[in-house]
């Protein structure tokens, strides 16, 4: 039936106004280049890539990449600490519509074994300080590049030019690993469409804005460095990587550069705070810092964002969801605060329900079930487990909440607990 025929689609032309509709993360890559090709795009201890330069890295790999016969849809792993390479195999990936694997490197050999079987990639770059742990592994994988020498000789003998985005919205941008419950991880698959969705939401609720700066020293392989990464890139900002937490070299970003969002975790801001009174520093600008506000003592909470002059995020979301449902409120500078209800973002909605799926009254336990354009297409390989999770049309988080008068959300526990070995 041709669209004339359809009530609410007469005379248009669908395939091209998808088309027209159409955007992916290597997109808003090469858009940056042309407009600021000669700003500093990422900062790598003493390695300093301008966006025109780190495109051009960025492209060599997706040239090498292709030559090995790697395709759409295909997978390409990524086992390696923090580094620039990290973000320039994503970029490569994200152009070419291969989904990055990015691998936890804190797991042990069965579940890493499990992880790369489970998603088959057809290649894994990996660095010499993971080297051993893959050499390990009966993984399979049929091409290994290895960062350094082998990924420099490669790119140096590859073409530089832009390859033809063939991404499409719909596409796996990433596989992020996530416990499953049986106690192996699950491949979270999340499309372009999502991320973009995301790097939106930061847009509107989290002050995310052009040309901003990020210090990433928590893993490339999660959602806290690696989205945060992607969006400050195709925003215009500038990201640092640092391998691990350096407070010394932390510090040293917040006296001289403009932050975004400074992620601080749990267990760590207490030692943010001694290094900045250590230091007598005073921040440049910073735009939000924190996260998990639930499991770092209010005091400290006060204490830091008086340091760092800025408010601390109460957050909660997901590998699945992104940023959202619940991560709008801000604890304000020098407050000790008296709730940490969480308050819903833009662009999601979502339902507290029971056990049969029936909505829970104001006041009683629910499981917070999902849905919105941030959300990921699916655990990888997962058929039954993404029937029953993604029931009704709504991603079920396992997360029990209240809904109190104000609209505002207080934790209760998880549907079903399970220990998690890399984190």
């Amino acid at each position: 039936m041709g669209n004339a025929a359809q009530p609410g689609r007469i005379g248009l032309a669908d395939d091209l106004a998808m088309q027209a509709g159409s955007l992916t993360v290597g997109h808003l890559l090469v858009q940056q280049v042309r407009m600021k090709p000669a700003a500093i795009a990422v900062v790598d201890g003493e390695r300093r890539y301008t966006f025109a330069e780190f495109n051009a890295r960025v492209n060599r790999l997706a040239h090498v990449l292709t030559a090995l016969g790697i395709t759409r849809g295909e997978r390409v792993a990524i086992f390696s600490e923090n580094r620039s390479e990290y973000l320039e195999t994503a970029f490569a990936a994200a152009k070419l519509g291969v989904i990055l694997c990015a691998l936890n490197w804190r797991l042990a050999d069965n579940e890493m074994l499990h992880c790369i079987t489970l998603t088959t990639p057809s290649a894994v770059v990996v660095s010499p300080r993971y080297r051993p742990a893959l050499s390990r592994i009966k993984h399979g994988v049929a091409h290994m590049i290895e960062l350094g020498d082998d990924y420099e000789a490669r790119l140096v003998g590859a073409d530089s030019a832009d390859v033809p985005v063939a991404a499409q919205p719909d596409d796996g941008l990433a596989i992020l690993y996530t416990s499953g419950t049986t106690g192996l991880p699950k491949g979270a698959l999340i499309s372009h469409r999502a991320e973009m969705a995301r790097m939106q939401l930061m847009c509107i609720d989290m002050n995310l804005r052009p040309g901003l700066t990020g210090a990433m020293w928590s893993p490339l392989f999660h959602m806290a460095a690696l989205e945060p990464s992607i969006h400050l890139l195709c925003t215009g900002g500038k990201v640092f990587i640092i391998d691990g937490l350096n407070l010394e070299r932390l510090v040293d970003i917040v006296e001289t550069e403009q932050l975004w969002w400074l992620l601080l975790m749990p267990g760590m801001v207490d030692q943010v705070i001694e290094a900045m009174k250590q230091r007598k520093a005073k921040p440049k600008g910073i735009q939000l810092i924190g996260a998990m506000a639930d499991l770092v003592p209010l005091h400290q909470i006060a204490e830091v964002t008086q340091l760092l002059q800025a408010p601390y995020v109460n957050t909660f979301g997901a590998t699945e969801t992104g940023l959202a449902p619940a991560s709008r409120n801000f604890i304000p500078i020098g407050v000790v605060a008296k709730s940490l209800s969480k308050m819903q973002n833009s662009m999601c909605e979502f339902r507290l329900v029971d056990a049969l799926d029936e909505d829970v009254e104001d006041g009683m336990p629910g499981e917070l079930a999902f849905r919105g354009p941030t959300c990921f297409s699916g655990y990888w390989n997962a058929l039954e487990t993404n029937r029953k999770d993604f029931r009704g049309g709504y991603f079920h988080m396992g997360d029990m909440f209240i809904r109190n008068p104000d609209g505002t959300l207080d934790f209760v526990d998880r549907v079903k607990y399970m220990i998690k070995s890399g984190g």
